[in-house]
């Protein structure tokens, strides 16, 4: 086949910030940007123009014009050495090549204006929280309040719109994770590079041209059950899965996590409601089950090229039996401080000493039941809040 070489490109990489991809040679003529590590994004427009980002902001590259005939080619080609498939009839694909990269492709017309490539690369050094704090990721938030999530096995939601470093902020929780633990992660398309000894990895697969073969989330979060994880994760809840990962959670498999997109603190429980729709659950029924299976909602967000933990937040019923996000405070020392309404509705409820609320249907004890509101009452001293947090080394139960 007939190799499209690369033009010389303005900003073309120095050797100290060439990215270690074995599959560089796939991408043709966007090699030399898929080579610079500096690169988070490649976007391909046929006929139109191809731009980056370096953490900055999208820039148009200069000379660099793939036609649409080139760029419908060149779509089939990375979709297909990522094992998937794209023509007419399934003109969308998401697939993960060798190397952690990411292509995302849509033909036109589908794509109105010419087919569109979106290429996701990953950093070469694996996230970590060392690399976060670095990069300013918790200036707003202090890093103690994700080492502590991790310690006391918290189930945790990870927030926040496209590009804003969920996956990066969950991979290097993750990394946080005990050796002599076993991480199971599900994914769609596997993003989660994780710098921890034990880790299974389970992708969905989409059917082949004969309409058979399909292995989506939803089943392989019911195969993780089954697979003896000490925590399990899905990369990122788009539908059913979300019904299935609650579930999960609330059946004693703690220090699991998640992701969802979200473009702030408050769209949070609106895109979990639409979430739970797509898997039949009502407003109400979703409410239960999220509140009492995640324990802290972590909200990042990217202003200015520079990524961050803005926020945190719990889980919680409203009057109307619906899903909110409380926000959290944060002590001197990282630990987490209840709303004070809600402190003061689960001080009057909850006797002293108790560990936890129970909401309409749960059982009262402090056990995480159908109802059950996850935190504890008042301030957090050394513990995050709630059920867990009298016994941080706890491991769950082993069996689904």
């Amino acid at each position: 086949m007939h190799r499209h070489r690369a033009p010389f490109l303005p900003g073309t990489p120095r050797p100290d910030h060439q990215r270690q991809a074995a599959s560089l040679v796939d991408f043709e003529e966007l090699a030399p940007l898929v080579a610079d590590d500096r690169v988070t994004d490649v976007l391909v427009l046929g006929g139109r123009g191809v731009w980056t980002d370096r953490g900055t902001g999208l820039t148009a590259v200069g000379g660099l014009v793939l036609s649409e005939t080139r760029a419908r080619d060149l779509a089939r080609s990375l979709v297909a050495r990522g094992g998937r498939h794209i023509d007419e009839t399934t003109p969308c694909a998401d697939v993960r090549h060798g190397d952690g990269i990411r292509v995302h492709a849509v033909l036109a017309p589908v794509s109105v204006l010419g087919t569109a490539i979106s290429i996701r690369l990953p950093q070469n050094a694996l996230p970590s929280i060392a690399r976060l704090v670095g990069g300013g990721f918790f200036e707003r938030i202090p890093r103690t309040v994700v080492d502590r999530a991790v310690q006391e096995r918290r189930n945790v939601l990870v927030t926040g719109a496209t590009g804003s470093g969920k996956t990066t902020l969950l991979a290097a929780m993750l990394g946080l994770v005990p050796t002599d633990e076993r991480i199971v992660t599900v994914e769609d398309v596997a993003e989660l590079r994780i710098d921890h000894p034990h880790v299974v990895a389970l992708e969905a697969r989409q059917a082949n041209a004969e309409g058979a073969g399909a292995l989506g989330t939803e089943r392989l979060l019911r195969e993780a059950l089954r697979m003896r994880p000490d925590r399990i994760v899905v990369g990122e809840c788009r539908g059913a899965e979300v019904r299935e990962l609650t579930s999960a959670l609330n059946t004693g498999h703690d220090g699991g996590a998640g992701t969802v997109h979200a473009n702030g603190v408050d769209d949070v429980a609106a895109r979990l409601e639409a979430l739970g729709a797509l898997a039949g659950l009502t407003p109400g029924s979703l409410a239960r089950q999220a509140a009492s299976a995640f324990d802290l909602v972590l909200h990042v967000e990217r202003r200015n090229g520079v990524r961050r933990l803005a926020e945190v937040g719990r889980f919680g019923v409203d009057r109307q039996g619906r899903l909110e996000v409380m926000p959290v405070s944060i002590g001197a020392s990282g630990g987490l401080g209840m709303p004070g309404r809600e402190r003061a509705r689960r001080a009057r409820a909850v006797p002293a000493g108790s560990l936890g609320t129970a909401g309409p249907g749960g059982d009262g004890d402090g056990e995480r039941g159908d109802g059950v509101i996850a935190g504890g009452p008042g301030p957090v001293g050394s513990a995050i809040g709630g059920p867990r947090a009298a016994g941080g080394a706890h491991r769950r139960t082993r069996g689904a």
